[in-house]
């Protein structure tokens, strides 16, 4: 069974920044495809970034700018950057790894809310 533990969210004022952390409890040499999503009240669940094991990186139209996803392979560890938070970016953030072999899980979610 895979854990993720998120850490780092919270609230925010629009125009600051935040950064997620997603430990997890296997390596990502068992991970294809890193990546993180979110989900607003009454809104279906979205990708925000994700990461291959390659390297190569994907984000939401909304967030290109303003987010990084990152890992450290050393600390079994994925970040994702946010920068210039703006009133809509508020959902619950959850981390997702995907393995051929591994499966796919999730994180429980953490709650990040940009407000004034």
């Amino acid at each position: 069974q895979v854990q993720l533990v998120e850490s780092g969210g919270g609230l925010v004022q629009p125009g600051g920044s935040l950064r997620l952390s997603c430990a997890t409890s296997v390596s990502f040499f068992s991970i294809d495809v890193t990546g993180w999503y979110r989900q607003a009240p009454g809104s279906q669940r979205e990708l925000v970034a994700s990461m291959s094991s390659g390297g190569n990186t994907n984000y939401a139209d909304s967030v290109k700018g303003r987010f990084a996803i990152s890992r450290d392979n050393a600390k079994n560890t994925v970040y994702l950057q946010m920068n210039n938070l703006k009133p809509e970016d508020t959902a619950v953030y959850f981390c997702n790894v995907n393995g051929r072999r591994l499966g796919t899980y999730w994180g429980q979610g953490i709650q990040v809310t940009v407000s004034s």
